[in-house]
C-alpha cells in the first residue's frame, strides 16, 4: 500500500502553509525551499488545492497563498482527495482484476483497508498536526536552516554586486 508522492507533497505543503499562516500569505518558493519540493510541482498541486477551495491566492508584492479556512476545518483526507489521489491498498488499483482479470480472494479486504485509511485521514486536521511537538521541532529546524541559507545567499549577492 502506498500514498503517492503527489498526496504526500500536498499534505506537506499544506502543513507548511498552516505552520506559517500567522506571517501572512506564504509564497510557494518559501514552501519549496523549506520542504525541498520543486516549485513547478507545487504550482500544479496548489492549482488543484485552489480549485477545491482549500487555499486562496493573494496577488501582488508580499502575495502567496493562505488557507481558505481554519486549520481545524481542513483534514488530511480532503487534501489527498483534492490532488486526485487515493490511498489504495489493492494490488489491482481498485479495478477488481487482481487474478487473471478476476477479483482475488483478498480484494475486498484490501478495499476495506483503503476505506479505513481514508476514514483515519478524515479525522486528522491540520490543527492537530500543527500542535504535535515533533512537527513543531521539524518546522523550527527548517526555519532556522532557511534563515541561515538566506543569510548566506544575501552575503554572496552582496559580494557579487558590491
Amino acid at each position: 500500500m502506498r500514498l503517492t508522492t503527489k498526496g504526500r507533497y500536498a499534505v506537506t505543503a499544506m502543513l507548511d502553509l498552516a505552520l506559517h499562516s500567522d506571517q501572512g500569505p506564504v509564497s510557494l518558493s518559501d514552501i519549496s525551499n523549506r520542504q525541498e519540493i520543486s516549485l513547478s510541482y507545487l504550482e500544479q498541486l496548489f492549482s488543484k488545492l485552489r480549485k477545491k477551495a482549500l487555499v486562496t491566492s493573494v496577488r501582488g508584492p508580499g502575495g502567496g497563498y493562505r488557507l481558505s479556512r481554519s486549520n481545524d476545518d481542513i483534514f488530511v483526507a480532503q487534501i489527498v482527495d483534492a490532488v486526485n489521489e487515493s490511498v489504495d491498498a489493492t494490488g489491482c488499483k481498485g479495478r477488481s482484476d487482481c487474478q487473471s482479470g478476476n477479483t482475488c480472494l483478498t480484494h475486498h479486504l484490501w478495499c476495506d483497508l483503503s476505506d479505513q485509511i481514508h476514514d483515519f485521514l478524515s479525522q486528522i486536521s491540520l490543527e492537530q498536526l500543527v500542535h504535535r511537538n515533533e512537527v513543531r521541532q521539524v518546522a523550527e529546524r527548517q526555519d532556522l536552516e532557511g534563515r541561515k541559507n538566506g543569510f548566506e545567499s544575501s552575503k554572496i549577492i552582496a559580494a557579487i554586486v558590491g
